[in-house]
């Protein structure tokens, strides 16, 4: 009840976004609908059943990823005195953002049910009734047990990922540590820049790891047009190398992005840097660790979609039929629409953080055009930075695959 009130009295921009994870949600919801219509309707299919219901995983993970994302900027989950004088402490506020996020994801999977029932034909009624019957697999009877296990699983996992996300945390520290840094405090940003820094090793060593291994394992052509999901390196179906190469080099993205994002500030204050050059490296140093990750998913995806557009270029053609079936299209829209959402919250989230910062140089005297052009400069080197690195990594991800 108090999700709901909270809900009513939210800014729009914050319904906006509960909007967008319900529509985003409904779209995952209805792709594992599809694959369990697919599996329902071609019992003997086994093997290209599971290759869609793995499918389904990656529009799964950015719904979860960007539905955290809006849980974390949302003002009413965040800690306030009033709150705690009424026993809602951070634990108790970690529970209330992820059952909004339930609400949220439960809304959007219910709208892909009624929304996949009347396109197979099973309400009637209205002029799209059973429009999509045959792509829909309308003639089998969906059993619906599994249909509600499969529409509960993504407001569960955003829930839980919710919850495990903004759960508070204790900062552990020994008695001489306690005391030294009681007595000379270090700065806030001190801690988000070591982890920056931590994450940047780990993810190219990652990324090199994940590009070999598919090196290794790819050494035939590309697919059939007419083939579901065959990916070079074993024929008839899809190479567990391949995938496991492709999935270490998206990881290691994420995991660099941080540490991308706070060199990139590194390299803006260089030197002897102007008041807006200098401005906007130690923005980008200072939220390093909140921009990164989304901004490295947003890479990692942007180069799987390269590389599959350099794989699959040359059967995509509007006369032949598609690699991955009809349904590619809504679960890469979904997939990139999660990803962009995510960083642009992300961004935005940020901004709103730097308001008291932003508020206090402008009554220094500081003109906006100054900080405008900060923004401008923090952009253009992110896009500078990570546009070449996402270039590089699809053309090396995708090389193995096409070679004859």
């Amino acid at each position: 009840m108090l999700s709901l009130r909270l809900a009513r009295g939210a800014h729009p921009l914050v319904l906006l976004r509960r909007l967008l994870v319900a529509v985003a949600s409904s779209g995952a919801g209805f792709l594992l609908l599809c694959s369990l219509g697919y599996a329902v309707a071609h019992p003997g299919a086994t093997e290209q059943s599971l290759v869609r219901l793995l499918w389904c995983a990656v529009p799964l993970a950015a719904v979860t990823q960007f539905a955290v994302t809006v849980a974390r900027s949302d003002p009413a989950t965040r800690p306030r005195d009033g709150l705690d004088a009424i026993g809602f402490g951070p634990v108790r506020l970690s529970l209330l953002a992820a059952t909004s996020t339930a609400l949220s994801c439960g809304l959007g999977s219910v709208t892909a049910l009624l929304v996949y029932l009347e396109l197979r034909g099973d309400l009637g009624g209205t002029p799209l009734s059973g429009a999509a019957s045959g792509l829909l697999d309308g003639d089998a009877a969906l059993p619906w047990a599994a249909t509600l296990t499969l529409l509960g699983l993504l407001p569960a996992l955003a829930a839980g990922a919710c919850a495990i996300a903004l759960r508070p945390r204790k900062e552990r520290a020994g008695g001489a540590s306690a005391t030294a840094s009681a007595t000379t405090p270090a700065p806030a940003s001190a801690k988000d820049d070591r982890r920056s820094y931590a994450g940047l090793p780990w993810g190219v060593a990652t990324i090199a790891c994940g590009l070999a291994l598919e090196a290794y394992v790819g050494h035939a052509p590309a697919p059939a047009p007419d083939s579901l999901l065959t990916l070079p390196g074993q024929d008839g179906g899809t190479s567990p190398g391949l995938m496991g190469g492709w999935l270490l080099a998206s990881l290691g993205l994420v995991l660099a992005g941080p540490g991308l994002t706070h060199w990139s500030g590194t390299l803006l204050s260089a030197g002897r840097p102007g008041p807006m050059r200098l401005l906007a490296g130690r923005i980008l140093q200072d939220t390093a660790s909140r921009l990164g990750r989304p901004l490295g998913v947003l890479c990692a995806v942007a180069a799987g979609t390269l590389a599959a557009v350099e794989l699959y270029g040359a059967a995509w053609e509007r006369s032949g039929p598609r690699p991955f079936g009809p349904l590619t299209g809504l679960g890469a829209a979904v997939v990139m629409a999660c990803v962009t959402a995510t960083a642009v919250t992300a961004a935005i989230d940020t901004r709103h953080s730097r308001a008291e910062t932003t508020a206090a140089l402008l009554r220094l005297g500081i003109p906006a055009s100054l900080l405008r052009g900060a923004a401008a400069v923090r952009t253009g080197v992110l896009v500078v930075v990570l546009a070449p690195l996402t270039w590089v990594i699809a053309e090396l991800a995708a090389l193995p695959l096409t070679r004859s």
